[in-house]
């Protein structure tokens, strides 16, 4: 993250982690302010058995970027609300990325940091069955969901 501030979003990333039971690291670390530290942390990463870097900052938003030209593993962004722009600033920053510096960029705040979690998390299934199959059971279990909504939707107006 590029601030402690963003922490309450990227919770719904590690929510996400959390119950896929993908271990995961945390760090605060800033395109702008500690390059030096953002640059150690993405080209370090591989070694530390990192395979998929979520990045989240706001405004100029350039931490995606940075860490996506340090490493070869798949970097996702999550835009940040905020600023002046509140979000779209960090949006624009993040999908304008120079060819040759791939960012797979999210929707702005927490629905984008749900689902970074679970792009992750399917990026990762590629490599691990038992991954795959817990991804099916929540798609599964998210349509039964919407399905029970719908028969509530229905009784009611019926009644």
């Amino acid at each position: 993250m590029g601030s402690d501030s963003d922490l309450s979003t990227m919770q719904e990333t590690t929510k996400v982690l959390a119950e896929f039971g993908v271990p995961y690291e945390i760090h605060v670390s800033s395109a702008h302010r500690s390059p030096v530290k953002t640059a150690k942390l993405a080209s370090e990463a591989a070694g530390r058995g990192i395979r998929v870097i979520i990045a989240a900052a706001g405004m100029a938003a350039h931490l995606a970027g940075v860490i996506a030209a340090e490493t070869t593993l798949p970097v996702i962004g999550v835009p940040m609300t905020g600023g002046a722009l509140n979000g779209v600033d960090a949006l624009y920053a993040m999908v304008q990325m120079p060819g040759g510096i791939p960012v797979g960029t999210m929707a702005i705040g927490k629905a984008g940091a749900k689902n970074a979690g679970l792009f992750a998390v399917q990026i990762l299934s590629l490599a691990a069955p038992e991954l795959r199959a817990k991804l099916v059971s929540y798609k599964t279990k998210m349509a039964e969901e919407v399905e029970q909504k719908d028969q509530a939707l229905q009784a009611s107006r019926r009644g």
